[in-house]
């Protein structure tokens, strides 16, 4: 199936649905699917965002921004996962924990604002990972409308510059509760030592970051291109000075570099279940 045949498919599958909640975070996918669901449904589409501890705050202003610049109905509502019982023991389905809680309070606005169906953004790509929050949204009838139409993330990024979307190359994003080694407690004190370290390493030029949390340690990915940046002693130093100031006892830069799901990469399959 050709790129143009997958984006018509898509086109398709949210014109029969009539009207839509999107699940909108602000990154690459949803404000694809967003823009495309207001293109098809017009008024018939509200875009519904959670703020949250897991949340960084400039994700939180760049959905705000973008939802007001296209001018479609923006609800903002609160998802503090932290006060799920059991999330912060941050168990191996955690996600699913989350995006239960998130999706059954977006169907609570659906229902508010008379809607119909509650989308979210997966993609075909996030058939290849261990992904339990997609239990959550098949359990409460989200569609996934750019995994029905085969749309990979690279396709997304391609269609989106088409469409002149200001994320077609956005770095990837996943909340901050993915920074964490399963098994570790997650606090609202190390979201915010993450959330600082990643901003500090954004405001440094830097692209696609993850720190992960491992206790007093931080572990920092950055892309495999970007590694080299490192080599720079005076900024090594003053990463290590500013993470330091941060909370973090050690900080160590991981060799491989960034890679999706980097800690899922220590389960087990039976562990995935």
């Amino acid at each position: 199936m050709t790129l143009q045949e997958k984006f018509e498919k898509l086109k398709e599958i949210i014109k029969e649905l009539d009207s839509v909640a999107v699940a909108f975070s602000g990154g690459v996918d949803s404000t694809f699917l967003l823009k495309t669901a207001q293109d098809v449904l017009g008024e018939n589409v509200v875009a519904v965002t959670a703020r949250s501890s897991t949340y960084p705050e400039r994700e939180f202003k760049e959905a705000q921004q973008f939802a007001e610049s296209i001018g479609v109905r923006h609800i903002v509502i609160i998802s503090e996962e932290l006060e799920i019982e059991g999330f912060s023991k941050n168990p191996t389905n955690r996600c699913y924990y989350c995006k239960h809680e998130l999706f059954s309070k977006i169907q609570e606005v659906a229902k508010g604002e008379q809607v119909k169906i509650v989308l979210d953004g997966s993609n075909f790509d996030d058939l290849g990972d261990y992904r339990p929050g997609m239990r959550a949204a098949k359990e409460l009838k989200v569609v996934s409308p750019l995994k029905e139409a085969g749309l990979t993330k690279e396709n997304i990024r391609v269609l989106s510059k088409d469409m002149g979307l200001p994320t077609w190359n956005k770095p990837s994003f996943a909340c901050l509760s993915s920074r964490f080694p399963y098994g570790q407690e997650i606090t609202p004190e190390k979201l915010k030592m993450v959330e600082l370290a990643e901003q500090f390493l954004l405001d440094k030029g830097f692209r696609q970051i993850r720190v992960r949390h491992h206790g007093d340690m931080a572990r920092i990915e950055v892309e495999k291109q970007e590694r080299e940046k490192f080599f720079d002693l005076e900024l090594l130093d003053e990463v290590g000075h500013k993470l330091k100031e941060f909370g973090f006892s050690y900080v160590t830069i991981d060799a491989s570099g960034y890679r999706t799901g980097s800690m899922n990469e220590v389960l087990s399959e039976a562990e995935k279940q």
